[in-house]
């Protein structure tokens, strides 16, 4: 799991909750069932099970993969339209290639991100380059979708392609963890993904027997879902692994620990930790389309039969394809 790493983390700036600061508690430790997405690729989907106001302004997250494909197996999705939020997909390891209707896109690989904003409405495709497709390869990757605002779920569609170098890292006091920041701000550092809806987004290594206790805000929801690794989380040290989400309470700090011994094939526990400002508005909520209401969304699905929302264009190398 390379992602973005540094040798020695104590070389980084470093983070704490000041002794001050209230606990969250662990309201909730959920396990996500697996799944395919798109043509084929198997996902956990993080936050099945989990009440939407705790989740509020984050709609949806998969893991995508961990998975070794043969040569000939990798798979991504067909075109697909999108409305009302916005997709961030992080590539672990491996390549996507992504492209859409507008004319926008790129290629991303191990650490970097891509920051699409649907806004109005687009259509859509994420498919591993030809390359990877003949010669196979490890696959793994995050996509998380983070609502809009009603007055933003129509502005224009725009992308941010973050790359792995450009995270802000942090580490803990001892060194016992490193903190990529890929949007919002952590203690006064700040990520380089511009949101909409504030939120933070942090992927964390911790390494076995460590335990980080971070700042939080206090108007954010907080939620740690484990991609790989063992540990356990809060002051109540609730066992937690991968594939399982919390959801922390109200307060000013979250701790998470890693287990003194972890699974042959992850070195460390990692963890994406994620926290918005909720909206509060109503969600109408179907397939690729978030928005606010019922009719809203039925006039999202006219535009998009319609062609409103655009067109496959015909490029080299990625496939036409129904929702």
């Amino acid at each position: 799991m390379p992602a973005v790493t540094v040798e020695n983390p104590l070389t980084l700036p470093r983070v704490a909750a000041s002794a001050e600061a209230v606990a969250r508690p662990v309201l909730t430790v959920t396990t996500a069932p697996s799944g395919f997405e798109g043509e084929g690729f198997p996902v956990r989907r993080a936050f099945a099970g989990i009440n939407y106001r705790h989740l509020d302004p984050f709609i949806m997250m998969d893991q995508m993969g961990e998975v070794e494909y043969a040569p000939g197996e990798p798979k991504g999705t067909p075109w697909h339209p999108h409305r009302g939020f916005e997709t961030v997909t992080y590539i672990i390891d491996g390549v996507f290639d992504h492209q859409d209707s507008n004319g926008g896109g790129g290629t991303i690989t191990n650490g970097d991100t891509q920051w699409m904003t649907a806004g109005s409405g687009l259509l859509h495709i994420e498919a591993p380059p030809e390359s990877l497709v003949v010669s196979g390869g490890l696959f793994h990757g995050l996509q998380l979708w983070v609502n809009l605002p009603a007055k933003d779920k129509m502005m224009a569609p725009r992308y941010q392609d973050i790359r792995g170098g450009s995270v802000q890292l942090l580490s803990t006091a001892d060194g016992g963890a490193l903190l990529r920041v890929i949007a919002g701000e952590l203690d006064g550092h700040e990520g380089p993904g511009i949101t909409h809806t504030p939120i933070t987004m942090v992927h964390a290594t911790v390494a076995p027997g460590a335990e980080l206790t971070l700042p939080w805000r206090e108007d954010f929801n907080a939620l740690a879902y484990v991609m790989a690794g063992r540990g356990s989380v809060g002051a109540e040290r609730r066992p937690v692994h991968t594939g399982q989400t919390t959801v922390f309470g109200e307060g000013s700090s979250l701790t998470i620990r890693a287990d003194e011994k972890q699974d042959a094939n992850t070195p460390d526990l990692e963890v994406v930790i994620l926290g918005g400002r909720p909206i509060r508005e109503p969600m109408a909520h179907y397939g690729p389309f978030v928005m606010n209401t019922r009719d809203e969304l039925q006039q999202a699905f006219e535009d998009f039969q319609k062609g409103r929302l655009g067109t496959v264009p015909a490029v080299h190398g990625m496939s036409e394809g129904g929702m």
